[in-house]
């Protein structure tokens, strides 16, 4: 990101939601932004996975310019190259757990139950440690369980980034340290590129490096995050 600004009007008064943000990301590093409700977090996470486009600036993700894609083909690098991960997990309760993984290879044109496909989504499950679940329906695993299945399907296209929104905000702790895991391998094991978005320092203690944000500017990094750094930091921002 390179002096991202987005502006919104609230009230008929331009507001700037991000406000000259600039941050590069290497590949097979695992970033959290954080940040009190109202710093920018969500419109972070929009304009750098493409889902909006900022008022000014520019986006890339690896050599491709964001601002220069047709909505077509914006639509296109999300499905085959940004895993999304979210709180409200979007899985589909007629399929099964196998399907969901396999939905994005369908929107990318492949036949979800060609062997190649069923072999991607075999392997991912596998890596989540849910492949004997695969025939059961989303309704029948526990939320831990689904917030893997969710996992899964974002490394089903092997994307270049994987985007995550408070991937555990609804879940307990010690399930939400075994998704903390999965993310964590998915950097280390296979070099996937992982931002988070959190309000939780236990979160951000999994992560390389946390960001955070204030009145949509970026105030502070932090490498090697540890909670109570974080907490004071948070603490210092006004909370969470």
């Amino acid at each position: 990101m390179r002096s991202v600004t987005r502006r919104y009007l609230r009230g008929g008064q331009p507001v700037n939601a991000l406000d000259d943000v600039s941050l590069e990301i290497p590949q097979g590093r695992f970033v959290a932004v954080m940040g009190r409700s109202g710093s920018g977090k969500t419109t972070f996470l929009q304009c750098a996975a493409g889902l909006d486009r900022p008022t000014s600036g520019t986006v890339r993700i690896g050599n491709t310019d964001l601002g220069s894609l047709s909505e077509a083909a914006l639509t296109r690098l999300r499905r085959d190259r940004i895993g999304f991960v979210f709180q409200s997990l979007n899985l589909v309760p007629s399929l099964t757990v196998r399907e969901n993984v396999t939905l994005p290879l369908l929107l990318g044109g492949e036949r979800p139950d060609s062997p190649q496909a069923v072999e991607r989504a075999m392997r991912v499950l596998e890596s989540v440690g849910l492949a004997d679940r695969a025939d059961d329906s989303p309704l029948h695993l526990s939320g831990g369980q689904q917030q893997r299945v969710a996992i899964a399907r974002a490394l089903v296209t092997d994307p270049a980034v994987i985007f995550a929104d408070e991937p555990t905000g609804a879940l307990d702790p010690s399930t939400a340290n075994d998704v903390f895991t999965l993310l964590r391998r998915a950097v280390d094991d296979t070099g996937h590129t992982v931002v988070m978005v959190t309000h939780d320092p236990v979160a951000a203690s999994w992560a390389d490096e946390a960001v955070f944000l204030a009145k949509g500017r970026i105030v502070t990094n932090m490498v090697r995050p540890q909670t109570a750094d974080v907490v004071q930091v948070m603490a210092e921002l006004g909370g969470c």
